[in-house]
């Protein structure tokens, strides 16, 4: 790129999953389009997840359809750095038009004229389409009830790299979704004292009768559940590929050390405040559990198939003295808390696309993907067009249909009349 203007079909920004994923597309209908990235390809793979993360599907499933894991067995979790290298080489594969290093700064719509034109760091762009493609994790949260307490060391979970990261002292987690529980098994094996905060999950089995919780969701369809069900869009899913693959289990952590508590209050004058919702907490998350068990019976009976039965799948652990008594105030100081990490999740920013795309709380208005502003798409986000939307193979299903529509757009604006054919 250069400080002249350049004029494009489509433009793509970040090159993520999202981003290469709709690239390819593009390039198979002969779409002329340009990828920007700030950073590197796949760069929150590298760099924004802790050193011992894997994939929490299996090589076989977290893929694009048109390429496998190399070096890896299919049931494996491969490690972040080599799923970043994957779609580093997935791009190569076609020659995908990316250029890293370059940040849209500023995207507004033309007047009087089709198209839009792209305020970038090393330049200006005009394009018919823009496709977001920087996906849902671009700013991580951390709730304003954090503590004003200097003593602390305080972080999220986007910025969580490794237990020698952190001083000595005990740890208290906030959130007990995926990077939670994870990242409060490692400290545990670390030698660390962790205090888990839990609240409302849903906790699927790593696999079940010889089958993973992948492989369930997509033949009992629930991949492709186009809606969330009601009081459920922010619950979060507690599963990891850590260590092999295993079903998380909040009892078996509390008894191996972790301590568990409900969801957390507010900070005041060195203590910290707990719901009394711990139990219930757990209680609906071994319900998720066992429906998915359920399912899955009903499923094999119903085809016949021969898969093992599994009955210690169904064994609970006793309740841990944190579940039988639950914490509900602690003073940070008496517990040795030195550190907190906010495992609480991320928000998006779009404050550099101004264009009539949102609602009044900021959110993206889109029809799986589709925005409300002609010409501007959103991929990679969350229920975009089913619950599978932010796994690798469902981000390639809905940009396919993206740049379907991109295509079908491009031909309406091509037609000429029988007096000008």
């Amino acid at each position: 790129m250069t400080s002249n203007k350049i004029e494009i079909d489509t433009l793509v920004v970040g090159a993520g999953q999202a981003g290469i994923a709709i690239s390819e597309h593009l390039t198979k209908l002969d779409i002329p389009h340009l990828v920007l990235e700030k950073n590197r390809i796949a760069e929150a793979w590298r760099t924004g997840r802790w050193d011992s993360l894997v994939a929490n599907g299996p090589a076989w499933h977290d893929r694009f359809p048109g390429m496998e894991f190399t070096g890896f067995d299919a049931d494996s979790f491969v490690p972040k750095e080599q799923i970043a290298d994957y779609f580093a080489a997935y791009a190569d594969k076609f020659n995908a038009p990316i250029r890293t290093g370059v940040e849209v700064k500023h995207v507004q719509r033309n007047l009087g004229r089709p198209g839009f034109r792209i305020e970038t760091s090393e330049g200006l762009i005009e394009a018919k389409h823009v496709v977001a493609a920087t996906g849902p994790f671009q700013r991580p949260v951390i709730p304003a009830i954090a503590p004003k307490d200097e003593r602390l060391t305080q972080i999220h979970s986007a910025h969580y790299r490794n237990p020698q990261q952190l001083p000595a002292g005990a740890v208290l987690i906030v959130g007990a979704g995926s990077s939670g529980v994870q990242i409060a098994d490692e400290l545990q094996r670390a030698g660390k004292q962790v205090y888990l905060s839990v609240g409302a999950h849903d906790r699927p089995p790593r696999s079940y009768r010889n089958r993973d919780f992948c492989w369930w969701l997509g033949v009992l369809g629930l991949w492709d559940a186009t809606v969330n069900q009601p009081g459920k869009e922010h619950v979060t899913i507690a599963v990891s590929g850590a260590h092999g693959g295993y079903t998380v289990d909040f009892r078996e952590l509390a008894h191996e050390g972790v301590k568990l508590v409900g969801l957390t209050r507010a900070f005041q004058n060195g203590n910290v405040t707990f719901a009394p919702d711990l139990q219930e907490n757990i209680a609906k998350g071994d319900e998720n559990y066992l429906e998915l068990l359920d399912a899955a019976d009903a499923y094999i009976t119903r085809n016949g198939l021969d898969l093992p039965e599994e009955p210690t799948a169904r064994r609970t652990l006793p309740d841990p003295e944190c579940m039988a008594h639950p914490i509900l105030e602690l003073n940070l100081s008496e517990a040795g808390i030195t550190s907190i990490i906010w495992a609480t999740g991320y928000t998006v920013d779009y404050s550099w696309l101004d264009v009539n795309a949102f609602d009044e709380k900021g959110k993206p208005q889109h029809q799986r993907g589709v925005s409300s502003e002609a010409g501007i798409y959103f991929l990679g986000l969350p229920w975009l067009s089913r619950r599978g939307s932010t796994f690798i193979w469902g981000v390639w299903h809905d940009a396919k249909y993206i740049a379907d529509h991109i295509a079908t757009q491009r031909n309406y604006h091509q037609y000429q009349n029988a007096k000008h054919r």
